[in-house]
Parts: structure tokens; sequence; C-alpha cells
């Protein structure tokens, strides 16, 4: 019980420290920005730690299932602070030196900038803005962010495929990790789990390439100026880059989970099999 209260605090604030790296690394941060941030902050922690330290889970999936929280949050946590150092380098204005953080920015633009890229098609997105933008700054971020979630989604993969996750140390609770996934409900779990699966990797494959499309289309039919804010800019830069990880690590997690149970059902039925002939 006090295992589980420390560490449903300890993830309470983390998260909080998440959503308030902006306001805390970027300059010049208006109080009306800062308190909006102080309380989405402190929305997420209670948020997060009611989720970690009730007995029973409500929406969030793969609780007890290490490391696919651990990973996303590694993610974002990255995502937002890379971008948010970034953009405060940026408004520092120019120096005669290149930091290590916007060598590798730079490096991973220029390896993802190429024709029909998600990269590309961001940096074409941000083109509409108003004159003033530091559009270099942001193509940087981005390109750093899909890096940083394409190098995560390796990660797992890898852990998921060579390292027997998610049954490597416990058995794995179908409910507990799936709470909002009914297996007793319509066809078969099997199909299922593989169809969830094949939609989140379908998905989490094209957003990169839509959300700069419904950007632009935001862009043109809404305000602009609000993507030269730097705080907006960086969220939006982020859920672009993390939303598609989220979706793509959701579906290999499934695609594992179906593979687990069809070989718990072959070796059933080859005990059936066995006993019948006996």
């Amino acid at each position: 019980m006090v295992k589980r209260i420390i560490g449903s605090a300890v993830r309470a604030l983390l998260m909080a420290l998440l959503v308030a790296i902006p306001s805390l690394v970027l300059p010049g941060t208006s109080s009306d920005s800062a308190q909006m941030a102080a309380l989405i902050a402190l929305v997420a922690a209670v948020v997060t730690f009611t989720e970690y330290n009730s007995e029973y889970p409500t929406f969030l999936e793969f609780r007890n299932a290490p490391p696919f929280n651990r990973l996303r949050f590694l993610a974002l946590f990255f995502c937002v602070l890379f971008a948010s150092i970034l953009m405060a380098t940026a408004e520092a204005g120019a120096r005669n030196t290149t930091t290590l953080l916007e060598s590798l920015a730079l490096w991973a633009t220029r390896l993802l900038d190429f024709p029909f890229s998600p990269v590309r098609l961001m940096s074409i997105a941000l083109n509409d803005l108003p004159a003033g933008f530091d559009h270099e700054t942001a193509l940087n971020v981005s390109g750093l962010l899909l890096t940083v979630t394409m190098m995560v989604l390796l990660l797992f993969w890898l852990h998921a495929r060579f390292i027997f996750w998610p049954i490597r140390k416990k058995a794995f609770n179908f409910w507990i990790n799936l709470p909002l996934f009914d297996p007793t409900s319509g066809r078969d779990v099997l199909f299922r789990l593989k169809r969830d699966a094949h939609f989140n990797l379908a998905l989490g494959f094209l957003l990169p390439f839509l959300i700069p499309a419904m950007l632009r289309l935001w862009i043109g039919a809404f305000d602009p100026s609000l993507l030269m804010l730097p705080e907006v800019l960086i969220w939006v830069l982020c859920a672009w880059a993390f939303l598609p990880l989220t979706l793509m690590m959701r579906g290999i997690a499934l695609f594992r989970v179906a593979v687990l149970i069809e070989e718990k059902r072959r070796r059933a039925y080859a005990q059936e099999d066995e006993l019948q002939i006996a």
C-alpha cells in the first residue's frame, strides 16, 4: 500500500514537471501562461496519482506491463524538454557557438527533410505563418522530435520482440492492462486484437503526414498567430511526433498480446489432442 502511494506520487510529480517544462525553460513566459501551465500540471498530477494509486484500472492501458508507459513518458518528456531548450536558445539570439542539441537537431533535420517526408510536410505547413516566425528553429525541432520518437519506437519493438515482453517477469493480466477492451463482446478476441493492432499501426504511420495537412487547413481557417507563441508551437510539434508513436506502440503491444493468446490456445489444443489419443 505504502509502496503504491509513493510510486503514484512520484509519477504524479513527474507528470506535473513534464507539463511545466515549457514555462520553466522559455524566457519571458507571461504570468497568464504560467498560471495556465500550473493548472494543467495540477490536473495531470491528480489524474496520474488517482490512476496509479487505484487498485483497479480505469483507462490507462498496460499499467502493469513495463516499460510500455515508461517509454511513452520518456519520449514525451524528452520531446518537450528538447523542444523547449531549442526554442529558448533561439529566443536568446545569435551566438558564435552551436550547442550539442542544436547540432543534433540540425543533423536530424538534414537526414529526415526529403521530398514527401513528414518533416518536409510540416515545413510546408509552417510556411504559411506570418512574417517573423522562426521557421528554421521549428524545422529543426520537428526533425529532432521525430528522431526521438523513432528511436523509442525501435527500442520498444526490440524489447517486445526479443525480451519476451510482457511475460518476462510475471504473468500478463488482460483485464488490468487492457481495461477498455472487453474480450467477451463481439467476435473472437484474436480477430479483434489483430484488427485493432492493424488499425493503430496504420493510423500511427499516417498521422505524421496527416497532421501537417490538418495544421495547414487550421492556419488558413483560424488565427495563425497562435502558433507563433513558443508554448503553443512546442505542444503542437510534440503532439505531431508523440501521437503516432503512441498508436504504433499500442499496435505492436496488441500484436504481442494476440501472439501470446494464440500460443496459449495452441498448447491447450495440443494437450486436448494428447488426452484424446491416450
